[in-house]
C-alpha cells in the first residue's frame, strides 16, 4: 500500500501545552484536520482518506487527545511505523509544558481538565496524563515545548517547521536560549557557550545582542568563538547523514548561554546560515532574545 502523495500528521501532547492552537494552524494552511478521534478509530479513518487520494485528503492532520483508552493509545507509535514501512509518510508531533506552566494556563482559562475526577485533582490529572501519554513522547518525530512560547510563537513554528517540510528533506532548527530560564524542552542537541567571552560585561553591548554588528565583530575577535562554532558545525554535519538515514523527518539543535542575549544568538544565526546554504528547511529562534529578566 502506498500512499500517492498523501501526508499524515497526527498532534497530540498535554491537554493546556498548545494542541488545538497547532492542529488550527494546519488548518489555517489547508490542511485537512480532525481532532479528538478515538485511537482506536485511527486506522479505519487512514484507511479511508487512502481510498480517496488527492483533493482533501492530500494533507491530513489528526488529533489525539488524553480522552483514549491507554491500550489503544500505546498502539499508535507502532501503527505508524507499519505506516512509514509501507510508503505513508506520516509524523508524530507532540506537545509539552511544564507543570506550573500548566497549572498557571488552567487557572487562567478556567477550563476543566479532560482527567480531572472525583479524587483527582488538576495537578494529579496532569500527572496521570503524562503516563498515559508517555508511549506518544517516546514516539514522536518533534517534540515542541511550550512552556515559554506564546500562540503566535506556536503558530509561527507549526508554519516554518512543519507545513513545508516535503518527503527526504529533514527540518533543521537552531534555537537560541539562556540557561536561567531553563533549557528547551526538545532538543536533540544541546551546546554550552557559556564558557565563551561575554559581551555582557562590555557596557556598550550590554543592551545589543548577537545580531548586532558590534556583538559580532567582539565576538569574531575571540578565538574560542571560531573554535566552538567549528566543532558544533563539524558534529552536525557528520549526524545529518544518520537522521537522513533513519528517516528522522526534524532535527533540533539548542544552543545556550547565560541569558540567551548574546552568544548563543550569534552562534545560531551563524549555525543558520552555515546550513541553509547545503540543506533546505533550516531555520532559526531564539527562545530568550525578547526576555530582560
Amino acid at each position: 500500500m502506498t500512499d500517492g502523495g498523501m501526508r499524515l500528521i497526527i498532534v497530540s501532547g498535554l491537554s493546556g501545552s498548545g494542541k488545538s492552537i497547532a492542529i488550527n494552524m494546519l488548518e489555517d494552511l489547508g490542511w485537512f484536520c480532525t481532532d479528538n478521534i478515538p485511537a482506536g478509530l485511527l486506522n479505519s479513518f487512514i484507511s479511508h482518506a487512502l481510498q480517496n487520494p488527492g483533493g482533501i485528503y492530500e494533507k491530513v492532520a489528526v488529533g489525539l487527545d488524553a480522552r483514549n483508552d491507554p491500550q489503544e493509545i500505546a498502539e499508535v507509535p507502532r501503527m505508524m511505523q507499519g505506516l512509514k514501512r509501507s510508503g505513508i509518510q506520516c509524523e508524530l508531533i507532540y506537545l509539552s509544558a511544564n507543570e506550573e506552566t500548566l497549572l498557571r494556563r488552567y487557572g487562567e482559562t478556567r477550563r476543566r481538565h479532560p482527567l480531572v475526577r472525583e479524587g483527582l485533582d488538576l495537578r494529579g490529572a496532569i500527572g496521570a496524563e503524562l503516563r498515559l501519554l508517555d508511549p506518544l513522547t517516546i514516539g514522536a518525530d518533534l517534540v515542541i515545548d511550550t512552556t515559554r512560547t506564546s500562540v503566535h510563537q506556536l503558530r509561527e513554528q507549526i508554519r516554518a517547521r512543519v507545513e513545508p517540510r516535503t518527503r527526504g528533506h529533514l527540518s533543521i532548527m537552531f534555537e537560541s536560549f539562556g540557561y536561567k530560564h531553563g533549557i528547551p524542552g526538545g532538543a536533540d542537541f544541546v551546546f554550552d557557550a557559556r564558557t565563551l567571552p561575554n559581551p555582557y560585561w562590555v557596557p556598550a553591548l550590554q543592551t545589543q545582542n548577537g545580531r548586532d554588528a558590534d556583538v559580532v565583530a567582539f565576538l569574531e575577535a575571540e578565538p574560542e568563538v571560531r573554535a566552538l562554532l567549528d566543532d558544533i558545525v563539524q558534529f552536525i554535519e557528520r549526524r545529518i547523514p544518520l537522521y537522513e538515514t533513519h528517516n528522522r523527518a526534524y532535527l533540533t539543535v539548542a544552543i545556550g548561554c547565560t541569558g540567551g542575549q548574546h552568544r548563543s544568538v550569534y552562534l545560531v544565526e551563524r549555525l543558520a546560515s552555515h546550513f541553509a546554504r547545503q540543506y533546505s528547511g533550516v531555520v532559526s529562534r531564539h527562545s530568550s532574545l525578547d526576555r530582560k529578566d
